[in-house]
């Protein structure tokens, strides 16, 4: 019963992703931009505090506060200003995908090899297609696609 659920999520999200590709990218962007939002308001007031103990470390503070906002309030309000990030979290999860494919097949971890192989074939197909056409929306067609097969695959198979 667990398989079966867990295959229905995936699945659920696999169509999600499929109709909203970008819905994995903006949210991203927003949540990063309140991390690094945070942060350089944590930065700024430590600068602040600091330059009573050290001017220098009080001053390298408060300019990587500013600089910690300016991004944090760039990715919140323009996802696009991310796809910088994107460019390095393309080979991240490639690699991801490739790796835990490997794994996969090499140990029939899930119950099929047929997740591993679609793992590591979804990996090079992410790396390839995000370094030569650079498109979040493909991208994120692919983790779709991905995450939809997968839990077709894992619906249908035997426990």
């Amino acid at each position: 019963m667990q398989k079966t659920g867990s295959a229905l999520i995936l699945i659920i999200l696999g169509l999600i992703v499929l109709l909203f590709p970008p819905i994995g990218v903006i949210p991203l962007s927003i949540i990063t931009g309140f991390i690094i939002l945070f942060l350089g308001i944590g930065l700024l007031m430590g600068g602040i505090i600091e330059i009573g103990e050290s001017i220098v470390l009080g001053i390298v503070e408060i300019a990587l506060g500013i600089i910690a906002l300016i991004l944090g309030i760039g990715f919140i309000f323009n996802p696009a200003m991310f796809s910088f990030l994107v460019a390095l979290s393309v080979y991240i999860i490639g690699l991801f995908l490739i790796i835990s494919g490997i794994a996969a097949v090499i140990t029939k971890a899930g119950g099929s090899r047929w997740n591993g192989i679609l793992a590591v074939i979804i990996g090079f197909l992410y790396i390839v297609i995000g370094v030569f056409l650079a498109n979040p929306m493909y991208l994120g067609i692919l983790i779709g696609l991905w995450l939809l097969i997968t839990g077709i695959i894992m619906l249908f198979e035997k426990e």
